[in-house]
């Protein structure tokens, strides 16, 4: 027979999710600070060398790859040169193509924050703009078409300002426990989009290094170096062909 749980330990079994969340959450905050500095500095530096890049004649001048997206895309608890963006811009030096890799990732960011500030990034002009966003809303339980509704806004708002930018979308599932119906309706608005709105789509940006205990760090959401080098072979199995695209 079933016993019954007492009456004043039901709010604590609710809350277990939330308080096993609460560390992770809390290294993010931290983290975002950092990262914001961060990102800010560098929008400064690549706001200026884009100006310079649209008063030159543009013959040399290298074009902008803007990634935009969480702490994936930001690297967190990595080194800055192991993150995926940076090992992406090592295989775009590495053949010699004038490609500039900007990072515009932010600890903790959801799909409406990166809708508030997408913007005040677009001043970067990309040539190609790679949307890695939703994991949070996915660890969050935001209903899932809301998380659609603003990753089809902020493609939009990329098409409305910059008409030939290519736009990449990075594909995420949501966590097993936060249910069937949920994990489904999730999974589905990445390829939906792809399709709709005509981007290209990396099906799972973390294909192969989700749920591995050890291309993870002890927290289990954020990848370790080993685990972004898989991320950016996924990465540039998209992105190579748009970039050969819009070699001069």
């Amino acid at each position: 027979m079933l016993k019954r749980v007492p009456t004043l330990l039901l709010p604590v079994i609710l809350l277990l999710p939330v308080i096993l969340l609460l560390p992770v959450a809390a290294a993010e905050r931290r983290y975002d600070t950092a990262a914001e500095s961060r990102y800010g500095a560098a929008e400064g530096r690549y706001g200026a060398a884009e100006e310079n890049r649209q008063d030159a004649s543009g013959e040399g001048a290298p074009m902008t790859v803007l990634f935009y997206g969480n702490s994936l895309t930001a690297g967190f608890g990595v080194d800055p040169d192991k993150a995926f963006p940076q090992r992406v811009q090592l295989k775009i030096d590495g053949l010699g193509w004038p490609f500039k890799v900007i990072n515009g990732g932010v600890g903790g960011e959801t799909t409406a924050g990166g809708l508030s500030r997408i913007d005040w990034v677009l001043q970067n002009r990309p040539d190609v703009f790679i949307l890695e966003l939703g994991g949070n809303d996915g660890l969050r339980g935001v209903d899932p078409s809301v998380t659609r509704r603003n990753l089809r806004a902020i493609i939009r708002r990329v098409r409305e300002r910059y008409p030939a930018t290519k736009i990449i979308l990075a594909g995420m599932q949501a966590p097993p426990n936060m249910g069937q119906r949920f994990v489904t309706e999730f999974r589905e608005i990445y390829p939906e989009l792809a399709q709709s709105e005509r981007v290209s789509l990396i099906p799972f940006i973390l294909e192969g290094v989700g749920g591995i205990p050890e291309l993870n760090q002890p927290d289990g959401i954020h990848p370790t170096a080993e685990g972004h080098a898989i991320m950016a072979e996924l990465v540039w199995k998209v992105l190579e062909p748009v970039l050969k695209e819009l070699l001069p």
